[in-house]
């Protein structure tokens, strides 16, 4: 292993000091490393304080290194005292050792260090769990934290060929059984499902969610979409729940930010208050969808940008899956509700969340999608009206108004034509 460098210049003699956590990990499967994180051994805060080190944490000792800026927190123990992320006590002392450090934390390729002398330290089998694609807890103390469901979730996600040790997933069934899920804080969801929305393979996530049983607390919206049927002429893949998980991998295939992710995941919310009667036809689902989405974005408190987007995708995606049907009239209008002349930076990754739904279904994967160059063209035309000249003209208010969409629709016929 590679020697532990903290940088600078600060005097780090007579301190036992090891890197530890998630860039051991990547420095063993060669790839690169994010932050570094460090525990020190058998110190205590006043010798960290008095080396030049900033103290940050607020829950147990953590300090910042006041050159570099890297973590530095004191080997400790934990004890769980109450439910959910928040319900432990931390204890830090000269008499924790690295190992007792390394036990309290979530899986086995998490649990190794490395020594100042580039000693790997491995209590867990962690290298091995590494070499052998898995995703083990270290012990019974992972099933304290519930955030610990959603990141063996995002790990599996990421390291999207490792598979998941049965054990644990029996583990993280009994957490759900428990209602230890149940007090997960709303930032602590969003936070690893979010940073989940931006691996190659986004699903994936979700799916360890549902084999574990906690979908069903974390995103009930989602969850509900699994077993609903659609028209197998449309979605060959049947399976509404399935579809979903498609279009949100399509959408990290086409390279869809974080907004069109997330608009994907959500976008046919709305089926599943469908009445089982209509089955598998769904109509008006998208405006059945939007108090879902909403709903969802308030809980989880999701980004604005990334809530605007999901919900004109939700209200829209069939619109504009029908655009070569529609008048240029109906086009103007779409582009106005979708507040694009205002916002032009919006109308492409509106386009590309529509895109995953439309190529999303089983064996329709690459098919091609004009719909999306007839609404660019579309735009490009109404928005090449010059409203200096309507105005010149002594037009304002709600005149002005009919007049800019008249002459934006005279426009988009003749570019269509």
């Amino acid at each position: 292993m590679q020697r532990v460098d903290p940088g600078g210049s600060v005097d780090l003699r007579g301190l036992e000091i090891y890197q530890v956590g998630g860039s051991v990990r990547d420095q063993l499967l060669g790839i690169e490393a994010g932050d570094r994180d460090y525990v020190v051994v058998g110190s205590g805060p006043d010798e960290l304080v008095r080396r030049g080190f900033r103290p940050v944490g607020r829950d147990f000792p953590v300090f910042l290194h006041p050159q570099t800026g890297e973590e530095y927190a004191l080997a400790r123990t934990e004890r769980k005292q109450g439910r959910g992320y928040h319900g432990f006590v931390f204890h830090t002392g000269p008499e924790v050792t690295l190992e007792d450090d390394l036990a309290r934390r979530d899986l086995t390729i998490n649990a190794m260090a490395v020594s100042d002398q580039g000693q790997l330290v491995d209590p867990f089998n962690g290298r091995l769990d590494l070499e052998l694609g898995i995703l083990r807890h270290v012990s019974e103390a992972f099933r304290e934290d519930p955030v610990r469901i959603l990141r063996l979730a995002r790990f599996a996600t990421r390291f999207a060929g490792f598979g998941i040790a049965e054990r644990t997933l029996e583990l993280c069934r009994r957490m759900v059984a428990d209602g230890e899920v149940d007090h997960l804080v709303p930032e602590r969801v969003w936070q690893e499902m979010s940073r989940a929305l931006m691996h190659d393979r986004p699903s994936r996530f979700f799916s360890v969610l549902r084999q574990t049983g906690a979908l069903k607390v974390v995103l009930p919206e989602i969850e509900a979409l699994f077993g609903i049927p659609q028209s197998r002429v449309h979605h060959p893949e049947v399976d509404t729940g399935r579809h979903t998980l498609m279009v949100l991998d399509r959408s990290a295939e086409l390279g869809g930010d974080l907004p069109v992710r997330f608009a994907a995941l959500v976008h046919d919310l709305g089926k599943a208050r469908t009445p089982p009667e209509h089955w598998p036809a769904h109509h008006d689902h998208e405006r059945l969808g939007l108090p879902l989405i909403r709903a969802l974005c308030e809980r989880l408190r999701v980004p604005n940008a990334c809530r605007d987007l999901a919900l004109l995708v939700g209200e829209f995606h069939l619109q504009v899956h029908r655009a070569a049907e529609l008048k240029p009239a109906t086009l103007v209008r779409l582009l106005e509700r979708l507040d694009v002349f205002r916002r032009p930076q919006r109308l492409d990754p509106f386009l590309l969340a529509c895109q995953a739904d439309f190529t999303g279904r089983l064996g329709l994967e690459d098919r091609p999608y004009p719909q999306a160059e007839r609404l660019r063209r579309a735009f490009e035309a109404a928005g090449a009206v010059d409203v200096r000249e309507l105005v010149e003209r002594g037009l304002d208010g709600a005149e002005l108004g009919r007049a800019l969409h008249a002459a934006r629709v005279e426009r988009v016929r003749a570019a269509l034509a």
